[in-house]
């Protein structure tokens, strides 16, 4: 007698909001990547300075809207989406369920290893599988806990530290621009694991509140939940605003840098409400995808960004592609001849064109190719191809689980929900 192993959740079957989340954040998280390979005679918090007015207002909008922003929304998806997995698996026993999200965590470590040593050294997909690594314990906490851990680790990063990215005056060093490809990989082999090993402290908090998030369904049921949807995006991104003035206003130039006791208050300041606004962009995506799913106007934008996110590892991969041809030294060498602005154009660029191709994956049936071997590893066998679900006239269910001829898991409804994504997270 076999056990099975019920699969990922069928693409025409997944919330929008989620999916919809991820693509959209992945825009945010090109531009808070990209400006960091620029190089100037003075660099600050990842930005040249002194340029023109042009890159001054773009400054703004990134330190304000984007920087610390997006990562945090993508730790909440990863354990909301963590969440749904352990629910879906629930049947198999909590030992089985903690096999299966180490393997996953494994995928994650080895795909993002060989994506920080060979693409881009901040690669956040490691840190992702060694939180998941002990994320697969956390998954049977209780409530109480998963809140009070998630409020101890967003009172660590609000401590006073000069290791936000935010306030670091040091320009890209050689791991993130290396001279040659000898460089690159013995800079990288000793930067990468640091970056998947001290990372995941800074994706506690939203990946605890993701996972409680997740048991209740929150961002998949937002007429249920709306007050507190509400009340998330406006308190949320309000603070993240307001948070941000401070480093932001510096790093366009508008106030002095101040004194070094003043910014390890104004770097943790800027991080900290950066994760209440990344909880605020979620809440504030899923009130809109619940509007857009109750006037049925989700048009080929919508469907194409949320293509992006049901695909959103192999678009984080792709946009590094771009990032290593456009700014590594032996190659186009671009770090220190484009400016702020043209740099956050390509970042546009490059998310539009993962869009476009997302999308025609998507009309095609199409899964992403490191979405399909993250899974195959994970699930132990392939995946199938995308199944549409339908109702026979009686009602009766003809989704994926019936027409392979198995039971619905328990307490898995007609219609499936998403599966964890394999992001994170930037």
């Amino acid at each position: 007698m076999t056990t099975h192993v019920p699969e990922p959740t069928a693409v025409a079957t997944r919330a929008l909001a989620p999916d919809l989340a991820r693509g959209l954040m992945l825009l945010f998280i090109a531009l808070a990547n990209s400006h960091y390979f620029l190089r100037g005679p003075e660099v600050l918090g990842g930005y040249p300075r002194n340029g023109s007015p042009s890159d001054s207002a773009v400054v703004w909008l990134i330190s304000t809207f984007v920087d610390g922003r997006a990562f945090p929304m993508f730790g909440l998806l990863f354990g909301y989406g963590v969440a749904h997995i352990v629910r879906r698996q629930g049947s198999r026993g909590p030992r089985a369920v903690r096999r299966l999200l180490w393997r996953r965590s494994l995928a994650l470590v080895v795909v993002g290893s060989l994506h920080g040593v060979l693409l881009y050294v901040g690669d956040i997909l490691a840190a992702y599988g060694v939180l998941l690594f002990v994320g697969a314990w956390m998954v049977r906490w209780k409530d109480r806990w998963l809140v009070l851990t998630a409020l101890l680790f967003f009172v660590v990063v609000s401590l006073p530290s000069g290791d936000s990215a935010t306030v670091d005056g040091d320009p890209p060093d050689s791991s993130m621009l290396p001279a040659d490809m000898l460089t690159m990989v013995v800079e990288r082999v000793q930067v990468a694991p640091l970056v998947a090993l001290l990372g995941p402290l800074g994706f506690v908090c939203p990946f605890a509140v993701g996972l409680w998030a997740g048991r209740r369904r929150i961002l998949e049921q937002p007429e249920r939940y709306r007050p507190l949807l509400l009340a998330t995006a406006s308190v949320g991104i309000g603070a993240a605003v307001l948070g941000a003035q401070p480093a932001s206003l510096m790093l366009t130039g508008v106030t002095a840098v101040p004194d070094g006791p003043t910014l390890e208050l104004i770097g943790p300041l800027h991080d900290s409400t950066g994760t209440l606004g990344g909880f605020g962009y979620a809440a504030l995506v899923a009130l809109l995808a619940h509007r857009l799913e109750l006037r049925r106007r989700r048009g080929p934008v919508t469907d194409a960004i949320a293509a992006v996110g049901q695909r959103s590892m192999t678009c984080y991969l792709a946009q590094s592609v771009v990032w290593a041809l456009a700014f590594t030294p032996f190659l186009l060498d671009l770090s220190a001849t484009l400016t702020v602005t043209t740099t956050a154009l390509l970042a546009l660029t490059t998310w539009t064109a993962t869009v476009l191709l997302a999308h025609r994956m998507h009309r095609a049936g199409q899964r992403g190719p490191f979405e399909v071997l993250v899974r195959r590893a994970t699930y132990r066998h392939p995946v199938h191809p995308p199944v549409r679900r339908r109702a026979d006239s009686d009602g009766a269910d003809t989704g994926p689980y019936a027409q392979y001829g198995l039971p619905r898991p328990p307490g898995e409804r007609a219609h499936g929900r998403n599966e964890a994504p394999d992001l994170p997270s930037g």
